[in-house]
């Protein structure tokens, strides 16, 4: 009897999952795996590893995280809520002993060093962020209905009000700032932004928001070095531009078609395998499999924003435009450094990037939206 019940859950499963959405992530996946070969093969040459050094090690990482995906899939929305609570705690945590006991990885003091693996906490946390944010901004519409934003009653101090999440969200961006990691605040920042204009933001508080980033961004080029040289080098030409200059020269010398065993510029390319894997891509397999590939990320996103679309809960609706917003925006980031649009903020190319932080926290974020949103259609 129960392999009989066992058997029907994972049927119901199956017919209940958004298949085309698990489908193209586990493309991404598997084509992520074949660009950090090709990719991090220089990389590894470069440490006197064999060309494969950089797959077998994210082995580990592929496994952990295809398992959460397809576990947290099956969870129910009570489940979700918890294990979006553990992983803000866990991240919370692990953001404060970077604090205490800071390693440095090119400047910036944002991981937390094992003798397996450097963790990213700000990556770790990602899924319980969109989550949680989008059951905060649920239980507030329930409460104060669509005027949450500027109800009195909605900031005062109290257990469910504008300060209680706040007291969470800024200094978690402070940390963020004083590492230097700006480009994750940033990110942070333009998700809860997104999220809150979707959850009916009146304009008057989005141009606010838009100012106080702007001053935010202002004091941080003024204050911060490592910001400063950066967008200094990105807007004036001036400085160390060698990692933007080699991205560049890749995505020339790629082509159309790519260059095959000819892909030459790639072996002066600093994070050819994690963050500048789109132009190693480039210059390897030509900008007809990237823009395939570029196709197969919007696809991803089409596919979050439909769910969204048509949710019927309100929660599930945040939380899958959460992840819309979220995934967009690192996508966007990661490009516009690639092809010089922007300065570089060191951000992974989601499921596509060597990274088992940011792996692991997308494969939990979707796994959680997937079993949301198969709640929200089928319960």
């Amino acid at each position: 009897m129960s392999i009989r019940t066992e058997d029907s859950k994972f049927t119901s499963w199956i017919l209940e999952v958004d298949r085309r959405l698990l489908w193209a992530v586990l493309a991404l996946v598997l084509v992520g795996a074949i660009f950090v070969v090709s990719a991090g093969s220089v990389s590894a040459e470069r440490i006197n590893q064999p060309w494969y050094y950089f797959l077998v090690k994210s082995i580990p990482f592929y496994v952990i995280g295809l398992i959460t995906l397809f576990v947290a899939s099956m969870l129910k929305k009570k489940w979700v809520l918890g294990i979006s609570a553990l992983n803000i705690c866990v991240g919370l945590a692990l953001l404060a002993w970077t604090c205490v006991a800071p390693y440095k990885i090119k400047g910036s003091a944002r991981f937390v060093h094992t003798p397996i693996t450097n963790i990213s906490p700000s990556d770790i946390m990602k899924p319980g962020f969109v989550i949680l944010t989008a059951w905060f901004l649920y239980k507030m519409h329930s409460a104060y209905g669509d005027n949450m934003f500027l109800s009195r009653d909605a900031w005062r101090f109290r257990k469910l009000s504008w300060w209680t999440y706040l007291a969470i969200f800024v200094p978690v961006l402070l940390i963020m700032f004083l590492h230097p990691d700006v480009g994750t605040a940033f990110l942070y920042t333009i998700t809860f932004g997104g999220m809150t204009f979707v959850a009916g933001l009146p304009w008057l508080i989005v141009i606010g928001l838009v100012g106080f980033g702007l001053v935010a961004g202002l004091v941080a080029f003024m204050i911060m070095p490592h910001v400063h040289a950066r967008f200094m080098s990105f807007f004036t030409g001036q400085g160390d531009r060698y990692q933007v200059t080699q991205s560049i020269q890749s995505i020339q010398h790629g082509g159309l078609l790519g260059s095959g065993d000819d892909a030459f510029v790639k072996e002066s390319l600093p994070d050819a395998h994690t963050d500048f894997i789109y132009a190693a891509i480039v210059e390897d397999f030509g900008a007809i499999v990237a823009c395939v590939l570029l196709c197969a990320l919007v696809y991803v996103l089409k596919r979050l924003t439909t769910d969204a679309m048509t949710s019927r809960n309100p929660f599930v609706f945040y939380a899958t435009g959460g992840a819309a917003i979220l995934f967009g925006t690192q996508v966007c980031i990661n490009l516009a450094t690639t092809l010089h649009l922007m300065p570089p903020k060191g951000m992974t190319l989601p499921f596509i990037s060597y990274g088992g932080s940011s792996f692991i926290g997308f494969c939990l974020l979707f796994g959680m939206i997937l079993a949301l949103v198969r709640e929200d259609k089928w319960k």
